[in-house]
This record gives C-alpha cells, structure tokens and sequence, in this order.
C-alpha cells in the first residue's frame, strides 16, 4: 500500500471540480485545501501553536533552503523535518527545481512565474542576493545532468541532480515530495521551453527510479511528478501525458502560466492526469485564482502571497483586499474582516492594527498574517462544502461578487 492514498468524495457534473480526502502518514487533508508556505520550516510571522485555531492542514517547506540551513542531515538527527518544527500534520517539500528558475534563467530579473500580460514586476518571486550578483555573478548554470549554483547566502558553490534532491528530501523526511524539475520563467520562447521540459521528463524518472529503489523512503513518503512546459498549452499537454504515463502519487502543475490562459490550460492538463491521483497546484492560491483551480480539477493550493501581504499589511477581506495602513482605519473599531472568526479578527480592531503598522511594530504583521492564513484555509473549506452540497458555481459567482467589487 503506498503511503499517499486520495479518495474522491463527489464530483461536480459538467465541472471537473471536486471534494476528496488525501491521505498522509501524517493525517488526512480534506480537499480543496489550501497548504501554507513555511519555507524555512516556519511560516513567516506566524507561530505554529497557532496554526491549528488557523485551519492548517499542511505546510510545504522549501529544499533548496532547509539544505542551505540547517542541512538536511541535521534535521535527520532530530527525527524528520516533522519533528524539527513540531509539527504533527501534513508537509510536503518541493525538489529545489524552482530554484533553477529564480537562480538561473530569472536571475537578474524579478520575474513571476504566474503573470499577467507583462514579463516583469517589481514585486515578484525572486530569490537571488543583490550583493551575490556583483560578486559572483549568474547563480545557476542548467546542464542535462543537473544544476550547479552559488548559495544566495555566502557564495559557496553547490550542485543538485534529480538523485540529490530526492536524497536530500528522504532525509527531510516530508510526507509527500516532488521530482527534480526546471522551473522556466513565463517569457521564455517555445523553444527553450520544450527543451526544459523534456529536461524535466528524463528528471523525473530519475528521481522515480532513486525514490523507489529507497525501500523505507518508498513506505513513508509519496512523490509528485511536475508538469511544466511553460505558457504554451501543446508543452502542457505533452508534459501531462508523458508524466501520466509514469508511476506517480500524485502530481504538481509548475507555474509560469497567465491569469488569461490559466483556466483553458488547467482543465485541458488535468484531464490528461489521472483521475484518480491528487494534482498540486504549485506557488498559486490568490482567492480568485483558487477558483480557477478548483473548477479545472485541482485539489491543493501553495502560496506565499498571505504572509507575504501581511508583512506589508496587505489584507484579505469579503469585499476584497485592502491596506491596512492606510489612514481610513486609524478609527475603524471594527475587525480586519466582518464576521471573520480568526484569532486577530475575534481579539484586535482594524484601528490598532494601523497602529502596529504605522509604528513598526513586530505583531502587526503578525496579526495581517495569521488573519490571511485563515481567510484563505476558510475559503477553500467553504468551497469543499459548496462542492459537496452541489452549490459550487452559486458560491464562486457570490464571493467574487463582492471580493471583485472594488
């Protein structure tokens, strides 16, 4: 019996949404469900007492930074990243492959793997060190057996292959993780694509075949293979066959999509998956974006943006996002959220949270943190119940209603 188990509760007739149950040695997560990012074995901001009272479910840590710090045989010698961080629930933790994105084809450029119709913003993903760039230059160099790179930390040179993601990852000791893949950014042409693409296949069977060959790995945790191909639907669907055709857990769909084709896209690659196996969507879950998902066939989200915004004070709310520095709520005595039931909604005004932001202090983030976390763990169980209950299009059409009303 394999250790990652997905049953389908209900479908939706002419939708390919649907409610289940992934199954994890370390608990069970009903789906749809959002996973929160805690890439250094934490979730920015947000203590992990508090998580359950969040509607957590499971996190996805990051390799490429857990092996930089602490490294993975420390974490080993605590007992599995599970231990580590004492967290008792479902992790996952990706393969690094979007490091080569972000170090390598990126480097240089804050490029969003999910974009409108612009290449670049200020506010993407990016994970190089400006003063690493001067000093030592392009931080990732791709060849057929692996990358090489340059830690953003302190320069040191270091390389990962499909073998050594999947090695680092069985000592982490996540749940459920990924293949080795190559993360592309959203603007590369067709060309570059295809080739990172078929890149990504011939990694993906050697971590399949490095993770099956490892007995006790193999009993313990699941692996996800990882769909790319870029923007360019024929690349996706060529990726979901190929991926289909070998023995996964489960699957991811990597970025580098547009909200534009997103929907056509999604639906087309999850129709060529197996049905009966979980599909990730990976580093995406604004709320507009997780209904997207959800109709074409998607079961978990991963996303950075609610600790990220909540650092900033960005807030998500019913009738859409907001700031709460702004200065309309220096007197505004009600919650961050109308009827919202989060600890920082049930406890703080929107009043004192403007004053933790405007005068720097340390729990204002963290209160804008813990109350997106939630807002988002609560929509996606509500849209599990709408999905259940056959109300699904009703609620979706409702929310953003309001949510898009500004």
């Amino acid at each position: 019996m394999r250790p990652i188990n997905f049953t389908i509760e209900k479908e939706l007739p002419n939708s390919m949404a649907r409610a289940g149950v992934l199954s994890t040695p370390h608990g069970d997560i009903q789906t749809p469900s959002f996973t929160i990012v805690a890439t250094k074995a934490t979730a920015k901001g947000v203590d992990q007492a508090n998580w359950g009272k969040l509607g957590v479910q499971g996190i996805i840590a990051n390799t490429y930074h857990l092996y930089l710090s602490p490294g993975e045989d420390l974490v080993a010698r605590a007992g599995g990243i599970h231990k580590f961080m004492n967290f008792k629930g479902p992790i996952m933790t990706d393969s690094g492959g979007f490091q080569v994105f972000s170090l390598g084809a990126a480097f240089g450029v804050k490029l969003s793997k999910f974009l409108p119709e612009q290449a670049a913003r200020e506010d993407a993903i990016a994970v190089y060190d400006a003063e690493l760039a001067s000093s030592h230059g392009r931080l990732a160099i791709v060849d057929e057996e692996g990358v090489s790179f340059t830690s953003h930390v302190d320069g040191t040179l270091h390389r990962f292959t499909a073998e050594r993601s999947i090695e680092i990852q069985h000592k982490l000791g996540a749940d459920i993780i990924y293949a080795f893949d190559e993360c592309t950014a959203p603007n590369e042409p067709h060309q570059y694509q295809k080739e990172a693409m078929d890149r990504t296949h011939r990694w993906a069977l050697r971590s399949l075949k490095a993770h099956r060959q490892n007995i006790k790995a193999n009993q313990a945790q699941g692996l996800y293979g990882i769909v790319q191909g870029g923007r360019f639907e024929d690349l996706r669907l060529e990726s979901a066959r190929e991926l289909a055709s070998m023995d996964f857990d489960g699957y991811g769909i990597g970025g580098s999509f547009s909200k534009w084709d997103i929907l056509g896209i999604l639906e087309k690659v999850n129709a060529e998956l197996p049905k009966e196996k979980p599909r990730h969507l990976l580093g995406i879950g604004e709320p507009e974006d997780i209904f997207i998902g959800v109709a074409a066939g998607i079961d978990t989200f991963d996303c950075v943006l609610p600790t990220r915004n909540g650092r900033t004070g960005g807030v998500y709310a019913k009738t859409g996002k907001y700031q709460i520095t702004a200065s309309a709520y220096r007197e505004d005595w009600g919650p961050l959220d109308e009827g919202c039931e989060c600890p920082t909604c049930t406890d703080y005004s929107r009043a004192y949270v403007h004053h933790l932001f405007r005068t720097k202090e340390m729990l204002g983030l963290v209160l804008a943190s813990q109350h997106n976390i939630y807002f988002l763990t609560q929509l996606t169980k509500k849209i599990r119940e709408s999905i259940l209950d056959g109300t699904f299009e009703q609620y979706r059409d409702s929310f953003l209603e309001k949510y898009q009303a500004k």
